[in-house]
This record gives structure tokens, C-alpha cells and sequence, in this order.
């Protein structure tokens, strides 16, 4: 009887070794890319990390090195970030609370403007957890939230004109060239940024960041040259200009 007994369990146990070994259904695309290397050393991919496994004096003793390679999927390669136009520049960074049920959940918020310095600049603000993931979503917020502004050829603005958003209000007039950049705060990075390189402006409301560099995308976006105008008006620049005799 015992040896009837013993007999299921070896079979049971033979069985669930074999499951464990046999491959996957999905076939061997399914286990986790894996590479045999120089010197006998083996080497996993997983996520954005190259684990190498070499061995050092013995076949039990291995050391593993860890290397930073770009995933099959996921992440941006360096060609990429080659190739986009855009520089950012983080103008704030707060911890903000925000009070539930159960208690306070501290997050942080950032204001990011992007811009590529030939008239498309833009400025987003986005929360989350972890200061680097705030910062990525303002990113991409700031960069669906583009605007396209008229440069001069004296890289200035073509009119004055004054930009508001809630308690901010920005006054932005145009300089001569060699003048600079002449401003402060996060007003002069969305200048910066939108590729102006003569011009004064001021703010004159709260100094709050957020809304100083959305009143001065508010205003850049009601900047017009003279051939907008006198496209809306149906009529030529020469005439807009009082050069027709």
C-alpha cells in the first residue's frame, strides 16, 4: 500500500517539473530576450536596463553590471530628441495639497514653456506625483497649447499691445535692435523662447508666474504685421500704409 501511495506523488511532481520547464504558448517569443554574450556571460533586457551576468572566478559566482540601453517600446531614443525643435525651460515648481476624505495627497505641479525660437512658443502647467513626471506632462500640455507669433526683421514685435490673464496684466512693446531683451520673470523666458531678441515688456499685476507667462502668450497672440491686416481689411499694404497717392 505505501508503495502504491508514493507512486501519485512522483507523478504529480514529475508532471508540474515538466510544465514548469515546457515553453509558453505564445512559443519562445513570449520569455524575456535573452543573449549569450562573450565569456560565457548571460545578459537580460528588461524595461530601459541591460543586466549582465559575467562570471568572475567560479561557474557560481557571477557579478551583474547594469547598462542604460533604449527598450523595443517605450521612451524617447536620442535621434528623436535630435529632431525636436522645441527647448523647454521650467519656469515653477510647487508642492500643492490637495485635502480627501482620508486625509491630504501632496502632489507637484510645474509650469513648463516650450519653444523653438522662430515664433511658436507655448506654456503648460500639469500635476503630478513625482517632480519629473509633472514636469513631462507640462511638457506636452505646453506643446499641444502652441501659438505662432509675427516676428519683425529687427527680431521684435511689429505693434505694442497689452496681454491679461486673470490678475496679470503684461505690457509688451517693441525696441530697436541691439536693445535686448529687457524684462523679468517668466515673461521674459516666453520671450526668449518665441525667438525675440529686442523688446521691453513689463508686468504690472501679481507676480505669479503662471499667469504672467499666459498673459504674455495671451498678447503675443494678438500681435499683427501689416499684411494680416491688410488681408482682413481686403485691402494692400501700400494702402494701409498710406503710400498710395
Amino acid at each position: 500500500m505505501a508503495s502504491v501511495a508514493v507512486a501519485p506523488v512522483f507523478a504529480v511532481a514529475a508532471s508540474t517539473v515538466s510544465s514548469r520547464n515546457a515553453a509558453p504558448a505564445g512559443g519562445l517569443s513570449a520569455l524575456p530576450p535573452r543573449f549569450t554574450g562573450l565569456a560565457g556571460s548571460v545578459q537580460y533586457l528588461r524595461g530601459n536596463q541591460l543586466t549582465a551576468r559575467t562570471p568572475v572566478s567560479g561557474p557560481s559566482a557571477t557579478r551583474a553590471a547594469r547598462l542604460p540601453v533604449l527598450a523595443a517600446t517605450g521612451g524617447r531614443g536620442r535621434a528623436e530628441k535630435d529632431k525636436d525643435p522645441f527647448e523647454e525651460r521650467v519656469v515653477q515648481v510647487r508642492r500643492v495639497t490637495k485635502v480627501v476624505k482620508g486625509g491630504k495627497q501632496l502632489s507637484f505641479r510645474a509650469v513648463v514653456v516650450v519653444g523653438d525660437k522662430k515664433g511658436t512658443v507655448g506654456v503648460g502647467c500639469a500635476a503630478a506625483k513625482e517632480v519629473v513626471q509633472a514636469v513631462q506632462k507640462a511638457a506636452i500640455v505646453a506643446r499641444q497649447e502652441c501659438v505662432k507669433v509675427p516676428i519683425t526683421r529687427g527680431e521684435s514685435f511689429p505693434h505694442r499691445v497689452q496681454g491679461r490673464h486673470g490678475a496679470a496684466k503684461v505690457m509688451i512693446r517693441p525696441a530697436a535692435e541691439g536693445c535686448g531683451v529687457i524684462a523679468g520673470g517668466a515673461t521674459r523666458v516666453v520671450l526668449e523662447l518665441a525667438g525675440f531678441r529686442n523688446g521691453f515688456a513689463k508686468q504690472l499685476g501679481t507676480p505669479n508666474p503662471l499667469n504672467n507667462a499666459r498673459a504674455t502668450i495671451e498678447g503675443l497672440s494678438r500681435l499683427r504685421t501689416w499684411k494680416q491686416v491688410a488681408e482682413s481689411r481686403g485691402q494692400s499694404v501700400s494702402h494701409i500704409m498710406g503710400l498710395d497717392a
